[in-house]
């Protein structure tokens, strides 16, 4: 209930000054609320004893200017982690969520990649990443189900070539399957929630892109097993 009174709030909002300032400002601003209010409500979080964050890994790359974050997608509050922590990230978000009132005038205002169609997609994400945005992306598409990863899509490889943009893997750490596909919301979960943030190897943009796809979904792979295998049980 509050991040959706967050959220619709500074929606509200957004949607005004999405018509009254240069697209340029607006971006900027519209970007630099959603990393403040996603912290804020992350720290009310943390403050109830609801969850932990360690996310400080991201903070090295808050100036990095046009590359392409590609983390894993093991939560329903992924999103809100990652962005947190950089002013300038554009997110891709689906064709109605921009449309709706509770979402639709944050995501205009910060210039975020509306998911009408695939070429579209791609052509709006390069374009966003050669003006120095930093493009938030899961290869999988999806959340994961389960401990496993699953199979990468190929779109943002794609993307990596023609914006000639680097992709910095991240892996997002959780101790409890609360918030993972597949998991009931109204089943109580033992708190605090924990999630961490650690940053994975930085790949050139490809040259094949089929190759470069199967090549950082093993490596993937095989991050997640190798720090399954050594958690404490």
């Amino acid at each position: 209930m509050l991040f959706a009174a967050m959220c619709l709030s500074w929606s509200l909002v957004a949607s005004l000054l999405a018509f009254l300032l240069p697209k340029r400002i607006g971006v900027r601003l519209g970007r630099f609320v959603i990393m403040f209010g996603f912290r804020m409500y992350l720290r009310f979080l943390a403050l109830s004893g609801i969850v932990e964050c360690d996310l400080s890994a991201l903070d090295s790359l808050r100036n990095e200017r046009s590359l392409i974050i590609a983390p894993n997608h093991p939560s329903l509050i992924d999103v809100v982690l990652i962005v947190s922590r950089l002013p300038n990230a554009a997110c891709i978000i689906k064709a109605n969520l921009r449309d709706q009132l509770i979402l639709g005038g944050s995501a205009r205002l910060a210039g975020y990649i509306r998911n009408i169609s695939q070429a579209k997609l791609i052509h709006d994400a390069t374009r966003e990443i050669q003006a120095g945005s930093q493009l938030l992306v899961f290869p999988e598409g999806t959340r994961t189900t389960g401990d496993s990863i699953q199979a990468f899509k190929g779109g943002f490889a794609l993307i990596a070539k023609r914006a000639c943009a680097p992709v910095q893997m991240i892996f997002i750490e959780i101790n409890n399957p609360f918030l993972c596909k597949g998991q009931p919301l109204l089943k109580k979960p033992a708190f605090p929630l924990v999630f961490r943030a650690r940053l994975g190897e930085r790949f050139l943009p490809p040259g094949e892109v089929r190759h470069y796809v199967s090549r950082l979904e093993t490596y993937c792979r095989n991050q997640i097993a190798t720090n399954d295998a050594g958690a404490p049980r």
